[in-house]
This record gives structure tokens, C-alpha cells and sequence, in this order.
């Protein structure tokens, strides 16, 4: 769901916030990028930032995108989207939530789980160290493309 313009101000200014926490500059690249992200609701990857900036950025280039992406992924303030295929999507650091996506149009939907969130570990991941985060990604065919044959 896209962020109303007050909760986009919020986000961009805890990102300005972050940036200086890291000892990183606040470039017009990063803010854009970040910006982008931020109204995004369909993870989009490195080529379709590229689209959707190119005309106000014409300097912009993909190397640019890439290497501030990996940036801000190092910094914890975007999370890279696992998927199955070969293009990384990506996402802001927002509330723990876990990932749907359909094998077909490859659509990536957010939901929340409680129930594996709050679960006890089982024995042996708990004899094996700290687990730090937890996060299913569920692949399937959505509602839209169920009646799509392969």
C-alpha cells in the first residue's frame, strides 16, 4: 500500500536521520532512490527504479542505482527481496513482515505471521547458535494467474 505524503516525509526524514548516523552523505541519488522505494508497494528492481527515475534524474545511470542500493542494503536501510529469479527486488527496512510471490507474474505481496514469528525454535536450530531474523518466503501462483495455463 502506498504511503500517504505525511508518512513519506516521516520516512524520508528518519532516512536523512540514519544516513548521518552512518557517517553517509545525504546525495540528491540517494534521497531520489530512497524516495522511489519509499512510494513503492511492488518491489521493484534495480531496471524499474531506473525507469521510473530516468526522466527526472536524465543523468542517472544504472551503475548509480546498483552501487547505492548495496549501500543502503550495508547500512540496514533497504532489504533485498529473495526471489527465484535472477533480478533482486528490493524494499525499505519496514516492519518484520514475510514475503508471497507468484512463479507466473512474478508479483511479490507482503503479509504478516504471527503464528512463525512467536514460534519456538526447533531443537536443533537452537543448539546451532543465535537466530536473528525470521522471514518465509512462499511461492505459489496467485489468484490472477491460477487460471493461466503453464
Amino acid at each position: 500500500m502506498p504511503l500517504d505524503k505525511n508518512h513519506l516525509n516521516e520516512r524520508i526524514l528518519r532516512f536523512e536521520s540514519a544516513l548521518k548516523a552512518a557517517g553517509l552523505k545525504l546525495t540528491y541519488q540517494r534521497l531520489e532512490i530512497y524516495r522511489e522505494l519509499a512510494k513503492a508497494d511492488d518491489h521493484p528492481t534495480v531496471e524499474i527504479l531506473y525507469q521510473r527515475l530516468k526522466n527526472r534524474m536524465p543523468t542517472l545511470s544504472l551503475d548509480t542505482i546498483y552501487r547505492t542500493l548495496a549501500t543502503l542494503e550495508e547500512h540496514g536501510l533497504i532489504t533485498r527481496v529473495q526471489t527465484a529469479e535472477s533480478q533482486a527486488h528490493f524494499e525499505l527496512t519496514v516492519p518484520h513482515h514475510h514475503h508471497l510471490i507468484c512463479e507466473k507474474c512474478g508479483k511479490i505481496t507482503d503479509f504478516d505471521w504471527p503464528a512463525v514469528d512467536d514460534a519456538p525454535l526447533p531443537e536443533k536450530v537452537s543448539c546451532w547458535g543465535k537466530v536473528f531474523h525470521r522471514k518465509a518466503i512462499l511461492h505459489g501462483r496467485c489468484l490472477g494467474c491460477q487460471h493461466i495455463l503453464t
